[in-house]
């Protein structure tokens, strides 16, 4: 038997991993096209992987068929970042909860140390590593693997969005004075404390977020409904 449809899965394997670490560091973009030669050209694949990861990509959500233009990186809309946003503080608030009661001492230590590297990063993609691999960390020391499933499809929605929101010098600073309350409330096991601090963080986040999105757009709207009545004047 032919191990070709194996070494095809295997192949699209490898081409879905390199599009969503180019989609993670900003390679591909939001509203970006993506082309199976273009891909299949630079990842050094045949087209038929690379069209498999992109249809994966796809079922993700990452990806949409625009008419007239093909498949691009899909742009979120203001309604759908800030029901993503509050889906992420109910989730990241009950990681926290719950890494209060279950965290061990060196999961702690580890949170710590990644913080701390964030207080000495000056390189953007580096602090967005550790800022991601600060919440993974978090997420895991819940132990919970339903919890730890439900955040793994928010996470890839995320990737969209991308690192941007770190570029702004007074938010890192920000986040990494949030990280610090929350580690307070997992060392001094208060649940209670430790949502809080999270869902303080996560919505500060969001604050920027949508700020960011109206300056691109140049309006304020409240919901999507509210842009397309702008857009047509």
């Amino acid at each position: 038997m032919s191990s070709t449809p194996r070494k095809e899965n295997s192949s699209a394997a490898i081409a879905y991993a390199r599009m969503l670490d180019d989609i993670r560091n900003g390679t591909l973009q939001a509203g970006d096209r993506v082309t199976e030669t273009e891909l299949a050209s630079r990842l050094e694949l045949s087209r038929t992987p690379v069209r498999e990861a992109i249809r994966m990509l796809e079922v993700d959500g990452l990806v949409e068929h625009v008419p007239r233009v093909g498949a691009t990186i899909r742009k979120l809309g203001y309604a759908e970042v800030m029901e993503l946003y509050d889906m992420r503080a109910v989730l990241e608030g009950t990681a926290a909860r719950m890494a209060a009661r279950t965290a061990s001492d060196i999961e702690l230590a580890e949170l710590e140390a990644l913080n701390a590297d964030m207080v000495a990063c000056d390189d953007l993609p580096q602090a967005y590593h550790l800022n991601r691999q600060f919440h993974l960390t978090l997420l895991d020391a819940a132990k919970n693997r339903f919890l730890i499933k439900a955040m793994a499809g928010l996470q890839k929605t995320l990737l969209i969005l991308g690192p941007i929101i770190l570029s702004d010098p007074t938010r890192a600073a920000d986040s990494v004075t949030e990280h610090e309350a929350i580690l307070r409330a997992l060392r001094d096991r208060d649940a209670d404390a430790a949502e809080a601090a999270m869902r303080t963080h996560i919505e500060a986040g969001h604050r920027q977020r949508l700020r960011l999105l109206r300056a691109e757009r140049r309006v304020a709207p409240q919901a999507e409904d509210v842009l397309a009545e702008a857009f047509r004047d």
